[in-house]
């Protein structure tokens, strides 16, 4: 069964009297070389580990990427949230018994426990592959990141313009709260981009394939990790103000000039905005402002 046929799309579509949910971000692949790519990449980063190699897998689909998941690695956990598509996938994935659909959203499900129970008390690695929908990716990478679940790699296909900011260096007009906080959990790097034609619905925008190598530990040590993200948060809320007006809107308390005394003491000029600091910048002067707050309370 080729799904990335157009007639076997609507065929299958039709005859289960499904329709692309808009509300889903669903745009199914067209374009066989894409998911055997990511599937690729996926799975690479466990190619030299002694374990079994599991991949969680968020959003199936009709299957598409699923498959290719399945020939590459040994178990497939596939998290779909629209139930209208478990018969479909029930169908096209008959023949690939390593893979497992649940019929959950998950940003409600706790990852932990799937983990645990799904692959690590069964002596499996774990990945993560996707291609997210667009209006929900950050919340999804978060979640994976936040739960400091067991993972690899996240292999993921996300909108460009979005990839360009998580791929940023710092300094650049695109580096962000997003990109310095992910650079807390991982590496990340960009595969290949896959053109809005290689999709249908065909999406308005081109995407990108990223992989993010996930750290065993952070590449900096910091007193509060609450307090590092609040200040990175507190960097970009204000991105045209300067670091120091930023930050107020999460340290206000402190007073303005506790604040810029920290900026200071963390070997940066007030007047520097956000975008400049890396996370080494961010680690040094969170660690100052979280001792001002003890010392202020």
């Amino acid at each position: 069964m080729k799904l990335t046929d157009l007639s076997t799309i609507r065929e299958i579509m039709t005859r289960h009297g499904v329709e692309f949910q808009k509300k889903f971000g669903q745009n199914f692949l067209i374009s066989p070389a894409v998911p055997q790519k990511i599937a690729d990449a996926a799975v690479e980063s466990d190619s030299n580990t002694d374990q079994l190699r599991g991949i969680l897998e968020i959003g199936p689909g009709i299957g598409t990427l699923t498959r290719e998941l399945a020939e590459r690695a040994d178990k497939v956990i596939a998290l779909e949230i629209d139930s209208s598509l478990i018969p479909i996938l029930s169908e096209t994935l008959a023949d690939c018994p390593n893979v497992k659909v649940i019929n959950q959203d998950v940003m409600k499900t706790d990852l932990a426990a799937l983990c645990a129970d799904e692959f690590i008390s069964q002596g499996y690695s774990v990945s993560v592959a996707a291609n997210l929908p667009y209006y929900i990716t950050t919340p999804i990478l978060m979640k994976l990141v936040e739960s400091k679940l067991p993972l690899n790699t996240i292999t993921v296909m996300i909108q460009k313009e979005v990839a360009a900011r998580l791929c940023a260096p710092a300094g650049n007009s695109e580096y962000g709260a997003i990109t310095a906080s992910l650079s807390y959990y991982g590496k990340v790097e960009r595969l290949f981009n896959v053109p809005a034609g290689c999709f249908l619905p065909a999406p308005k925008v081109d995407s990108t394939v990223i992989r993010i190598r996930l750290y065993d530990t952070p590449p900096v040590s910091v007193e509060s990790e609450a307090c590092l993200f609040r200040t990175i948060r507190g960097a970009f809320a204000q991105r045209r103000k300067t670091l120091a007006n930023s930050l107020m809107t999460e340290f206000t308390q402190l007073g303005r000039e506790a604040v810029q005394n920290a900026i200071v003491s963390a070997g940066l000029e007030p007047s520097v905005r956000g975008e400049r600091l890396t996370l080494d910048d961010f680690a040094r002067l969170a660690d100052i402002l979280y001792k001002c707050e003890i010392e202020n309370n």
